[in-house]
């Protein structure tokens, strides 16, 4: 009788302990802060500057900012990297920048315009843009020296530029396009209207039109392969929602979207 008294007694004990624990970790599931959720107190509009290589991608992201941060308002400046850094470094009205390279970043926190170290968030590659299909056999950089061939490159002074003067350098390839363009947008749009038949792009750019180019890889863009940094900007009219959009891109959620958009890990 007093042995069955002592396990009734022993199986209570053990239940309302795993009842304990249970409770316990239902507790810490509530209290772990999710990936890419809201940042309270979030409100207001945020001015990001991005390079246009980040359009559609930052765009999607700044919806599901918005969604998780009610009362917050996301509004974008897409532009060439170097523009960017210019018209920030001339006073212009912003709260966060990413750049396409490390030495556009470097113009506007030299100038003492970036409030901490930036962060690299995402790395890309050059590919060769050509009309979809690709009707001229496309199928690497010499191709694009052919005399009849047009071809739309960056100006060396933004990062696609750049990179694409690496890349052929790497390669030993000369070549002279018919046009030099102020973004990767402004290329790719050639290629797209028909003026070129081929432009050098960043990777995720060609992958978000793929209603009307391919994209042809190329080994010598794995040595010009660009950082983006992005950093909150010391005279942000919204320090605390910068501080958050840039915490929302370096969250699993942001670096999903991106991943997606063909952006590399840093």
């Amino acid at each position: 009788m007093r042995a069955r008294r002592f396990r009734t007694a022993l199986a209570a004990l053990t239940a309302l302990a795993a009842l304990g624990l249970t409770g316990c970790a239902g507790d810490a599931d509530t209290a772990s802060p999710q990936p890419g959720s809201s940042s309270p107190g979030v409100t207001g509009t945020i001015t990001v500057f991005a390079a246009a290589s980040l359009t559609e991608s930052f765009t999607a992201i700044g919806k599901d900012f918005e969604a998780a941060n009610p009362g917050a308002k996301v509004t974008f400046s897409f532009a060439g990297s170097s523009a960017l850094a210019t018209q920030i470094n001339q006073g212009a009205p912003a709260d966060v920048f990413a750049s396409a390279a490390p030495a556009n970043m470097k113009t506007v926190t030299d100038a003492g315009n970036g409030d901490g170290t930036p962060t690299t968030f995402v790395k890309n590659q050059l590919v060769i843009a050509v009309p979809k299909g690709n009707p001229n056999g496309v199928t690497g950089l010499t191709d694009l020296t052919k005399p009849d061939a047009k071809v739309a490159l960056c100006a060396e002074q933004v990062p696609c530029g750049a990179a694409a003067k690496k890349a052929l350098t790497a390669a030993n390839v000369k070549l002279t396009p018919v046009t030099l363009e102020q973004d990767v947008k402004g290329a790719l749009s050639k290629v797209k209207l028909g003026e070129v038949d081929a432009a050098l792009v960043y990777r995720t750019d060609a992958k978000a039109s793929t209603a009307d180019v391919d994209g042809i890889e190329f080994p010598e863009s794995a040595g010009a392969i660009n950082d983006y940094p992005i950093t909150v900007l010391k005279s942000a009219p919204n320090q605390a929602g910068a501080q958050a959009f840039v915490a929302y891109v370096l969250s699993d959620a942001g670096k999903s979207v991106l991943t997606q958009a063909g952006f590399q890990a840093p």
